[in-house]
């Protein structure tokens, strides 16, 4: 009976067997059902933590590496600032509006379970098609889910992206990056400790919404074909209350600033079982759960659903008996439900003289033991695959299918108007300015926020954040377009002048079980350990989104990567693509990639909108990219540093190429640019990271610095008009506004009152 029951949870015949030899006997069926979410991909990452291991983590002003609730760093001035990005794509698949809200509200418990107050959201989003109704629907139930939680706890959301692509017809992307800071003493870690402390569960009550869900969603694909197997996930997905949240946070501030916390965890991914036995396994002791305790809001739950329930707004704290009305008090004063649930107990001996923690789950403290396990079992020892990995037999014909030699400009001047796109509908669904911190809010290159906020020391410094994946370039070289995304992170923060600090990552992969799939992964991990090695980046920490497929279709390898950067001193805000009429444009950075082919169109989005999926892509020049990326931040970091500067304006050379930076600047001033020649007809739309282009008010001083900072740079034409000149390409100004501004509301078919591009 046990063994039929292991399948039907996810768990293989192997790791039943595994589960038998840890425990030295069969388990019964709450402790199966521990095991299998515990065991689960979702929270084990078993089929990728061979791989992780290989990105580098440390760093002088890294404070907490991965492994726990989120990254930490110092940034200077008496200041840390946590980091962490997360996945909720599967129950975002299924119920759209609290598969997203429940992914920021699991963000924010991951930042200030650190002792950190969330500060700013952002949100990667891939969709499939907006010409489907069920794309649409996806869309505004996600964008609305974000916005409605975000909003209401707080935390101003400040930007992201927004991919649509048919590979995410079936199971799209929905990723959630938080960001908070903290003073340096307030920093905790999920640990418990001391024999006879109390286990203390805050927030919510526990339902049977959320059960099991990382099991079942997030290690299984979508069928496709089956609407009623894929709603009968609903359940699964979780119920968010974004006031119990603001409670909560409040809540749990002022216990760690009052020093009555000894450790902290929040119960997302499976739950109680979850925040116990990690607590418990860090701590190197046992916990006692009185599954009794637990505050219900159904009637009937049995003790695996009260364990595994996935239910959202709660929080596990450890503190000593001795303040215990304290903490009750404060929590009574938040509105905020504390009941103990738990005692820290010392580890045992086993039959083998060994010290183990053991997490038992008792009906009453004092009553029968329903399950007992190693918590160490439970949180570090699940297996560990080096699951196949092939690369895929087709790839050598796709990369043999070059676009990079049909340079015709035909049609390029409709183009670039399809490829000119602002998601500023997404974006004001949701309030940016919260805490009155945003200085570059959504919808530009990196969002910048000044550091500052209830608490904190004094600072003059800023923080920038940018998240960025490139889905097409990694179906090409899952290596190579991860190397470049992180680039192209980096260049992000420097047109707002950071310095970049630090990496989180969110890796969507399709289904581990399909070898190409893990040699995408593999690949991609290996591509940014490579180039946060040549950059100087930790990884601070991160997820893993796999199984992400429908009808057993992957979708494309989708690494995102977060990126977390400092301005030094930010008085001013920077340039961003303000020019002014008569400004000269200055492209700086490499004109070419290095290498025979000149201007790549492998990857591009011109490529893509012409039907072109294949070809190579531009190698990365590591020496090159870091001296301009370092002459670009230290031009518009003196600008934030109050200083006097002729730059006007910056934007880095990203999607859509060359045509797409100036189109999208044009659209934002409303005023037209004279490039009079191009090297070739590919410079347009060619994709490649480390160029960026300025305005100026004096070309001649910039020049000068340029040569000094021996950095490549051209001078390509001048701000002016009502036409957007590109050699042969010519646009009005009034039309690329008209289409940059409205073509998602329009595709979306949202009809609203449009604010102006300023």
């Amino acid at each position: 009976m046990t063994t039929d029951l292991h399948r039907s949870l996810g768990l293989t015949d192997d790791e039943f067997a595994e589960i038998c030899r840890v425990l030295e006997r069969e388990p019964n069926h709450l402790e199966l059902a521990l095991y299998a979410v515990m065991w689960s991909e979702h929270c084990s990452y078993k089929s990728s933590r061979l791989h992780l291991r290989r990105l580098p983590t440390a760093g002088d002003h890294v404070l907490v590496g991965p492994g726990e609730n989120a990254g930490v760093i110092d940034a200077g001035d008496g200041i840390a600032v946590a980091i962490r990005i997360e996945s909720h794509n599967h129950p975002s698949a299924i119920e759209p509006y609290q598969g997203a809200a429940t992914g920021v509200g699991g963000i924010l418990r991951d930042v200030f379970t650190m002792g950190a107050r969330p500060l700013a959201v952002m949100d990667p989003l891939f969709f499939g098609d907006l010409e489907s109704a069920r794309q649409r629907w996806l869309v505004e139930g996600v964008v609305s889910g974000i916005s409605g939680y975000g909003n209401s706890v707080g935390v101003p959301t400040i930007g992201g992206e927004l991919t649509f692509d048919e590979r995410y017809a079936g199971n799209p992307l929905v990723n959630v990056l938080c960001c908070g800071a903290l003073p340096r003493e307030r920093l905790v870690l999920g640990v418990a400790s001391g024999v006879g402390n109390l286990a203390v569960l805050l927030g919510s009550t526990t339902g049977r919404d959320g059960i099991g869900g990382v099991s079942v969603l997030a290690s299984a694909g979508f069928s496709g074909a089956d609407a009623d197997a894929d709603d009968a996930k609903r359940p699964s997905v979780q119920v968010g209350d974004p006031y119990e949240e603001k409670r909560l946070i409040e809540a749990c501030l002022e216990l760690l600033d009052s020093g009555l916390v000894v450790g902290i965890q929040d119960l997302g991914g499976a739950g109680l079982v979850c925040a116990t036995s990690e607590t418990a396994a860090r701590g190197g002791v046992g916990m006692d759960v009185d599954v009794t305790a637990v505050p219900l809001r159904e009637l009937g739950m049995e003790p695996f659903e009260v364990m595994t329930s996935e239910s959202q707004e709660r929080m596990l704290a450890i503190i000593t008996p001795e303040n215990w009305e304290a903490v009750a008090a404060l929590c009574a004063k938040w509105e905020v439900r504390a009941t103990v649930v738990g005692r820290v107990v010392a580890p045992e001996l086993d039959a083998h003289g060994r010290e183990v923690g053991l997490l038992r789950v008792r009906d009453g403290f004092d009553g029968e033991v329903l399950a007992v396990v190693p918590a160490a079992s439970l949180a570090d020892e699940a297996p560990l695959y080096d699951r196949p990995r092939a690369r895929p037999a087709e790839l050598d014909a796709i990369l043999a299918d070059d676009p990079t030699n049909d340079e015709s400009l035909e049609g390029a001047g409709d183009d670039l108007l399809a490829m000119l796109v602002d998601p500023a509908w997404v974006y004001r669904q949701y309030d940016s300015q919260l805490f009155l911190n945003t200085v570059v809010g959504p919808g530009r290159d990196a969002a910048l926020l000044r550091l500052a906020g209830p608490g904190l020391p004094a600072s003059q410094r800023g923080i920038a954040l940018s998240t960025d994946s490139n889905p097409h370039w990694c179906a090409l070289d899952p290596r190579l377009g991860t190397t470049l995304t992180v680039a192209e992170s980096v260049a992000n923060l420097a047109c707002v002048g950071a310095s970049a600090k630090a990496v989180v990552n969110c890796l969507n992969f399709g289904n581990p079980e399909h070898p190409e799939v893990m040699w995408q992964l593999s690949e991609a991990i290996d591509g940014m350990a490579e180039a946060c090695d040549d950059l100087g980046l930790p990884v601070v920490g991160g997820n893993v989104s796999l199984y992400n497929e429908s009808a057993g279709r992957d979708i494309y390898p989708t690494p995102v990567v977060g990126l977390l950067g400092v301005v030094e001193s930010l008085i001013a805000p920077p340039p961003g693509w303000n020019w002014a009429e008569g400004d000269a444009i200055v492209l700086v950075g490499a004109r070419r990639a290095s290498g025979p082919t000149p201007f790549p169109l492998a990857g591009s989005r011109w490529a893509i909108r012409r039907g072109r999926h294949g070809g190579r892509l531009a190698p990365f020049d590591a020496a090159s990219f870091r001296a301009t990326t370092s002459f670009v931040v230290n031009e518009v970091a003196a600008v934030c540093a109050g200083r006097a500067s002729d730059l006007s304006a910056v934007h880095d050379v990203a999607g859509a190429g060359l045509a797409g930076a100036l189109g999208e600047m044009v659209a934002a001033t409303g005023l037209g640019v004279d490039v009079a020649s191009l090297e070739a007809p590919g410079e347009l739309f060619s994709e490649f990271p480390g160029r960026y282009v300025l305005g100026t008010r004096d070309v001649e001083a910039l020049l000068a610095r340029v040569r000094a900072a021996g950095v490549a740079a051209v001078v390509l034409g001048h701000v002016g008009g009502s036409r957007l000149r590109l050699g042969e390409v010519e646009l009005e100004v009034a039309a690329i506004r008209h289409t940059y501004t409205h073509a998602l509301a329009d595709a979306l078919d949202v009809r609203e009152w449009t604010a102006p591009v300023l």
